[in-house]
């Protein structure tokens, strides 16, 4: 399930609050963040850092609670969203923030004060929007309230299982 929106408008926030409540319910989750600018999870100095300045094409760091895998993009192509699912353990739901212009369904976080124009009425893959504004467009897609994830999460599973939601008007 995709979670989109303009920048700033709380996607991560909301995505926080939904992993907490699906893991909660039991379910097994795994997120994929796209990001724009160049980005480092690895910091100056540390060992790791040296072996990918030293020119490593990847770079695996191990310990007891966690492993993470670093791979350097020379060539400057970044991963497909489904070049990106395949690096990942097998889950029962995964989150992706970004990747707007992907075929996968989404929820819109939107949010009027931000002042960013609604992306739903142009992407059809867009299932629902999370939002505590009032919308007044009948074209909208289910509305989710924002300020809670446990709806959202229940939104997600109930999708997941093939069930509908009903449109919640506010």
């Amino acid at each position: 399930m995709g979670i989109i929106g303009w920048s700033g408008v709380g996607k991560t926030t909301l995505i926080e609050g939904v992993v907490e409540a699906l893991v909660k319910d039991g379910c097994d989750v795994a997120t994929i963040k796209h990001a724009h600018q160049k980005f480092d999870i690895d910091k100056e100095g540390k060992d790791s850092f040296r072996h990918r300045a030293a020119g490593a094409q990847q770079v695996l760091v191990s310990s007891p609670h966690r492993w993470a895998l670093l791979s350097e993009n020379k060539n400057g192509t970044e991963l497909t969203l489904t070049e990106a699912l395949s690096k990942l353990a097998p889950v029962d739901v995964v989150l992706v923030e970004g990747y707007k212009g992907e075929d996968i369904d989404k929820i819109e976080v939107w949010r009027q004060t931000h002042g960013g124009k609604p992306l739903w009425p142009e992407d059809k893959k867009i299932i629902a929007v999370a939002s505590d504004d009032i919308i007044s467009d009948a074209d909208t897609p289910y509305r989710l309230p924002l300020s809670d994830p446990n709806s959202v999460a229940k939104f997600i599973q109930d999708r997941i299982k093939g069930h509908t939601s009903e449109k919640l008007m506010q």
